[in-house]
């Protein structure tokens, strides 16, 4: 059995209090794993051509504000 099938199968076994405090840890976690990821995107230019092209898209006036 995979390491993600024993964790599913753990996460399975948890009583409804211990499920809502598991949900809360990874729900942090995986915010800060994506605020990671991006941070080192950006770092490393890997977002650059992206904004370079949405900012040409709001010159063109091809943009709407929320």
């Amino acid at each position: 059995m995979s390491r993600v099938e024993q964790l599913k199968e753990q996460i399975r076994g948890l009583s409804p209090d211990e499920l809502a405090e598991f949900r809360s840890w990874y729900e942090r976690f995986d915010r800060a794993t994506w605020d990671r990821r991006i941070a080192a995107d950006v770092r490393t230019g890997r977002l650059d051509a992206l904004a370079a092209e949405a900012l040409r898209e709001h010159a063109r006036g091809k943009t709407t504000p929320r």
